[in-house]
């Protein structure tokens, strides 16, 4: 097994997150790893082709963003004292390529993302960002499924 020095946690700040953050933390604290916490920005669908009156999707793309930040923010103060090197990135792009981008830059030894655990037809129409990342990964991936 490869030395684990940088855990890459990928959060879209959920339960289902917040539950995988335990595991990442876990690793960090037992491998004195680096961590890595990742929140991207899904780009918002496109409708500046349709006219809606009064309202401007760059405004929102910027307050989603701002919002992002935020709660970036709000996570890295609870966890800051525990992890003094905690890394944190806010990105914007598709969900799945933003997160193996950063897990190559980071050099990342290990992915860890929750997963909401849709299936059937949810799954068919909203697909797996975690299922992407896992089949792609250049890196081992955990994924925490949802408590039942």
């Amino acid at each position: 097994m490869n030395e684990m020095t940088t855990i890459l946690f990928a959060t879209d700040f959920s339960e289902v997150s917040d539950s995988a953050f335990e595991y990442a933390a876990s690793l960090a604290t037992t491998y004195n790893a680096r961590l890595v916490v990742l929140h991207v920005v899904a780009h918002q669908t496109d409708l500046r082709s349709f006219y809606v009156p009064h309202i401007s999707f760059d405004d929102i793309d910027r307050q989603v963003e701002v919002g992002a930040k935020q709660r970036m923010s709000e996570f890295c103060v609870r966890w800051q004292g525990q992890f003094p090197d905690l890394i944190a990135r806010v990105v914007t792009g598709i969900p799945q390529e933003e997160i193996l981008k950063q897990a190559q830059e980071v050099t990342a030894s290990v992915i860890v993302m929750g997963t909401h655990g849709r299936q059937g037809f949810e799954h068919f129409i909203f697909g797996s960002t975690a299922e992407s990342v896992v089949k792609t990964a250049p890196c081992p991936v955990l994924t925490v499924r949802p408590q039942s």
